[in-house]
């Protein structure tokens, strides 16, 4: 037999043994990766039979409240008899060096829970304190137990994982940790129950429930493969759900449901939009379908261009939404001008609070001037533009000062027919 000959036998002796080797390989690898597959299904940290039936039930309904928004803000007014313009914030105030340090000693177990207690029932005192002196209508607690308002949930909340130094860029210098959701989300115990009642405990005010909503906990976060994003959002939706029922036992009349980054999942492709905007309006509506029309239900939406899906916000059902309109140049004014009608409360921010700069009174009252222009006064509500977190006591106090001097002024304007 020619040399040659014998080389290409030799070749495809060897060509034939490597691929066998290599499908042995391959088999064992695919043989792997399906046994790793079917452990996570059927892992009970991962699935929770409960909640996915629970979730699968949401589909045959629409889960709206039993009465309209004008029927429930009359019966809301009834109970909480706010003033004309109602002045509130958003939920956060300025998170200082010593409230970080008691937080991080708290979880390195360096202070006692009864310390941590102490130091975070005397925050809230304070900042209750402040809003009753500046003489706004409907308070918060502001937040001072909260790292992220999404973390915060989510260590309280089953099947999310956090990363110790997994930072991403929110925007500018700030960061967050967006938590890992790898499983059917539940709802152990209330979260959010003891702070809202020791607040409302400390004023005769109504105090704010604060809570971050469902779509927004699913965008900030890094979500499972293996399940429809739609599917993780009405389990959010069902754990909030409770947390507002417990609110509203424990005698909160004012719930606020975070949406701050609705907008932000709208999918890039037009034909894909209608029905994420269906399922996130659906996952808000199923957090708060079961409460009585005198309990308020807020929510809140900031960093994005809202004009477009203005409907959906609307659809939402809230019974007033506080959302970011001075930073955006007041572009949010322009869809009800051009015709857009609104039943519900509605708070489009005064000021922004992005940035040091405090807002003098007549800047403020001409805003509210602007919106009075295109918007009914006895749906008007007077607020930042979002929480107050990122910003120093000396920077919020006045300019809130001024916020409510401001809505006083126009107050006295309209009570006198001017």
């Amino acid at each position: 037999m020619p040399l040659c000959w014998k080389k290409k036998i030799l070749f495809l002796c060897h060509t034939k043994y490597k691929n066998f080797i290599t499908h042995n390989l391959d088999l064992a690898f695919f043989s792997s990766n399906a046994d790793a597959q079917a452990s996570r299904k059927f892992s009970p940290r991962v699935t929770n039979e409960a909640v996915q039936k629970a979730a699968a039930a949401l589909k045959g309904s629409d889960h709206r409240r039993a009465t309209n928004v004008s029927t429930r803000l009359d019966a809301q007014q009834k109970k909480l008899n706010l003033p004309i313009l109602p002045t509130t914030t958003i939920g956060s105030f300025p998170q200082t060096v010593e409230l970080r340090r008691v937080r991080r000693e708290y979880k390195a177990n360096k202070i006692s829970e009864e310390e941590y207690v102490s130091s975070i029932k005397e925050e809230i005192r304070k900042v209750v304190e402040l809003q009753e002196n500046l003489d706004i209508d409907v308070l918060v607690h502001g937040e001072p137990e909260r790292n992220d308002m999404v973390e915060y949930f989510g260590e309280q909340l089953s099947s999310f994982a956090f990363t110790v130094n997994g930072w991403v860029q929110s925007y500018g210098s700030r960061c967050v940790k967006p938590p890992i959701i790898y499983g059917d989300v539940s709802r152990p115990k209330p979260m959010t129950v003891f702070w809202s009642s020791t607040a409302q405990s400390m004023t005769k005010r109504p105090m704010k429930g604060m809570l971050t909503g469902p779509v927004t906990i699913l965008n900030w976060s890094f979500v499972r493969n293996d399940h429809p994003r739609s599917e993780t959002t009405y389990q959010i939706a069902l754990a909030i759900k409770d947390e507002v029922e417990d609110l509203e036992k424990a005698g909160i009349t004012v719930i606020q449901i975070d949406e701050a980054a609705l907008r932000e999942g709208l999918p890039l492709r037009k034909s894909e939009q209608a029905n994420y905007l269906d399922w996130v309006v659906h996952a808000f509506r199923i957090t708060n379908v079961g409460v009585q029309d005198t309990t308020q239900i807020h929510t809140h939406m900031c960093y994005s261009n809202f004009n477009d899906i203005i409907h959906s916000i609307i659809d939402m059902d809230a019974d007033v939404i506080t959302i970011e309109n001075s930073r955006s140049d007041e572009k949010l004014l322009s869809v009800f001008r051009e015709g857009v009608k609104y039943g519900a409360g509605i708070g489009p921010g005064v000021y922004d609070i992005h940035s040091p700069r405090i807002p003098p009174t007549d800047e403020i009252a001409d805003r509210i001037n602007k919106m009075l222009a295109v918007l009914e006064k006895n749906i008007l509500w007077v607020n930042p533009d979002c929480g107050l977190k990122t910003r120093k006591y000396p920077e919020v106090n006045p300019a809130l000062t001024n916020m409510v001097a401001a809505t006083k002024l126009i107050r006295n304007k309209l009570s006198s027919g001017k």
